[in-house]
């Protein structure tokens, strides 16, 4: 067994043994032996591959799976520009803190510097991006490397996973593959360093000893903000304390008990505020989508509490966090009437803007939004769109317990979308969905194409098409004063046709015209397929005013 192959074979075989059940690869030469080994262990039973064509899209393919699973995902791609593309996800990785493995195998140390084809520094290339790098080269003695080779490859993983201490994110594994880079005709040798079934490394959660949780008088008014990734926590933290809680859809405990609807008209209703004024923030997760929440973070009268998780950087935009801790104890009677007028607000106005949306005509956006997440089955998997979609569902949705609603909102990229949510399909086994708008969709259509070979997901992506960027219509530069140059600076129309890019990748099209007929193509079946919904974003900034101004109004109307 040559240097390098037998490098590879011994990076699965630790791999496999550290707990990763899926891979995904794109194909190239000096990933040859990667390649090989990781045929030879889905062959084996070890774990699932996942081959694709674009590096960029598998990445992202790779970064579903983890949030679908939980488990770290290696994604392996061939030396250059390749390891670039790689760097969208791998970024999104670490500001998620998911545990993304960027395995990048690399030319020898002897051709850098001088000239060698498709050869540059991969570590500079995703250095600040990742948690931790490691580097592996395959010359030596094979005997002696193997302890070093898995030592390595463990201490990998568990910095992704946030072992022993510390945030969980991405790492990367550079390795240096010399020739030759196929297996030769001598049989398979042993794998070096390893016998049995265990990983090289343990640390079973050592190192995980927070603090004791800091006590919180449950009588101080009291909001908890759950962002993107906040848990089951916030919840309880606040069910326990009797505290509202402000929870984005991507937080895990949006439509949970304590949770408010329509939180961002709430928010920025500054009458309902005066009268029911905020001394504490307890803030779980990363709040990204509504100004007038994040707003609250900055007011310099309110103490801020930053619970941390799997994040390396705390949200605190505002610099006014006075502790950052693990977790927090509610002491304590709950304040009398605190949590109820809260939710009576966000009831207000999520009633008044559903009679709002019910005077325009189907399909306005947010009720596209709407009857989406209220047609999908109980359980189901939906990755939702990082730019108007999520903030449709947080505004206009009927929140909903009993759904796994997961965003890419560590940098909040429209880029991977698609990706995504196949790798979200393929990790829940289960019929999965993603609602996203036309440019997202575009931006990641490549991800359509699944070769024969590869498992097709169970998923369906709703297509919300304005032909273009309709978020910046919501924004400041949608101000009719900037009318003349919009269209082609932030528009952006394409006037592309999705059936047609659906019918070259062999995947199922269905355009509704109702919402009835919307619901009825969301019902659960097999397979890959686009449910295009066709708007004209002309009319959704004065949509989007109408439905705050009532949602606001309404939240004040005690």
């Amino acid at each position: 067994m040559t240097g390098s192959l037998a490098l590879a074979r011994t990076v699965v075989d630790e791999l496999a043994r550290c707990g990763v059940r899926d891979a995904v690869l794109s194909p190239g030469s000096r990933s040859a032996p990667m390649a090989f080994a990781l045929a030879e262990a889905e062959a084996a039973g070890r774990l699932r591959l996942h081959v694709r064509l674009d590096e960029r899209g598998a990445a992202f393919l790779a970064l579903g799976l983890v949030r679908a699973t939980g488990r770290p995902v290696p994604v392996v791609c061939t030396s250059g520009t390749a390891v670039a593309n790689l760097h969208p996800a791998v970024l999104e990785a670490f500001h998620s803190g998911l545990p993304l493995l960027a395995v990048t195998p690399d030319r020898p140390a002897e051709l850098h510097g001088v000239g060698a084809n498709q050869t540059t520094a991969h570590v500079r290339v995703l250095g600040g991006s990742v948690r931790w790098s490691g580097r592996l080269e395959a010359r030596g003695e094979v005997g002696v490397l193997g302890p070093y080779w898995r030592g390595t490859v463990a201490r990998a993983v568990r910095v992704a996973l946030g072992e022993p201490q510390g945030p969980s994110g991405p790492v990367h594994l550079n390795l240096e593959m010399s020739e030759p880079l196929v297996p030769g005709p001598e049989a398979a040798a042993a794998l070096p360093g390893r016998s049995g079934d265990q990983p090289w490394l343990r640390t079973d959660g050592a190192g995980h000893t927070p603090g004791p949780a800091l006590r919180l008088d449950s009588a101080v008014p009291t909001l908890v903000l759950a962002g993107d990734g906040a848990g089951q926590q916030a919840n309880e933290v606040g069910v326990r304390a009797g505290w509202p809680v402000l929870a984005e859809p991507s937080s895990g405990v949006w439509g949970r008990s304590a949770a408010i609807p329509c939180a961002p008209y709430v928010a920025a209703s500054r009458t309902f505020l005066a009268r029911h004024p905020v001394q504490r923030l307890v803030v779980f997760g990363r709040p990204t989508l509504s100004r007038s929440v994040l707003r609250m973070l900055t007011e310099p009268r309110t103490e801020v509490v930053v619970v941390t998780g799997r994040h390396a950087e705390w949200p605190d935009p505002g610099h006014r966090a006075t502790h950052v801790v693990a977790s927090v104890a509610p002491r304590g009677e709950a304040r009398h009437g605190w949590q109820a007028s809260w939710q009576a607000a966000g009831a207000r106005a999520w009633l008044a803007v559903h009679e709002e949306l019910a005077q325009h005509p189907w399909p306005a956006e947010p009720a596209v939004a709407a009857a989406v997440v209220a047609a999908l089955p109980a359980g189901a998997a939906c990755l939702l769109g990082s730019s108007q979609p999520i903030r449709d569902v947080y505004t206009a949705a009927a929140p909903r317990a009993g759904l796994q609603l997961v965003a890419n909102r560590g940098l909040s990229g429209i880029d991977g979308t698609v990706s995504t949510a196949v790798g979200l399909a393929l990790g829940t086994g289960r019929p999965s969905y993603a609602l996203m708008g036309d440019l997202a969709f575009w931006h990641d259509a490549t991800a359509l194409l699944i070769g024969p070979a590869e498992q097709r997901p169970d998923l369906t992506l709703v297509v919300i098409n304005n032909d273009g960027g309709g978020i910046f219509t919501l924004l400041e530069p949608g101000d009719p004063a900037h009318g003349a140059v919009f269209e082609r600076l932030f528009g952006t129309p394409t006037g592309a046709d999705i059936a047609a890019m659906c019918a070259a990748a062999g995947v199922e099209h269905v355009a509704p015209d109702g919402p009835e007929a919307l619901a009825a193509a969301l019902a659960p079946r097999p397979g890959l397929r686009v449910v295009e919904v066709r708007t004209d974003r002309g009319g959704n900034r004065q949509l989007h005013q109408a439905l705050r101004a009532v949602g606001v109004a309404a939240a004040e109307a005690e």
